[in-house]
């Protein structure tokens, strides 16, 4: 498979969280039910790179990739955790696609911190995806 369908299924995904989560955090406290979601992904992530002995790997990750893999993960945490009580807080199609600004944002930095080059017709489709998300997020 292509990079395309690997995007496209975590869109569905992610997508899928959005609304799995907005269901399972009645209730709850977004901390607690944030916690709960990551062991799940511990346990879940961990199980396949067992299956496939990728663990055998890990001694051959520098140090440098481990300092931008934690930095990575504190980001992913902090995300989580901001996004599920957004989520208790308002309705996830409302929160949903403020939550995917986050496209526009990897797209500045993508272009000021990995040199990326942003287009003409990047700067146009961003500006959609920022005007779309205010409109579905206020409508």
């Amino acid at each position: 498979m292509n990079w395309l369908i690997y995007a496209l299924l975590s869109a569905f995904f992610a997508a899928l969280t959005a609304i799995l989560a907005k269901i399972g955090i009645k209730n709850v406290d977004s901390n607690l039910a944030t916690a709960i979601r990551t062991l799940v992904i511990i346990i879940f992530a961990w199980a396949i790179v067992f299956f496939q002995g990728t663990y055998k790997q890990i001694s051959s990750v520098s140090q440098f990739s481990f300092i931008f893999l934690i930095l990575s993960g504190i980001a992913t945490g902090l995300s989580w955790l901001f996004y599920f009580r957004a989520l208790q807080l308002g309705e996830a199609s409302q929160v949903a696609p403020i939550d995917k600004l986050s496209l526009v944002i990897t797209i500045v930095l993508a272009f000021f911190v990995l040199r990326e080059k942003v287009t003409a017709s990047i700067v146009i489709g961003a500006i959609f995806m920022v005007v779309g998300a205010i409109l579905v997020a206020l409508g």
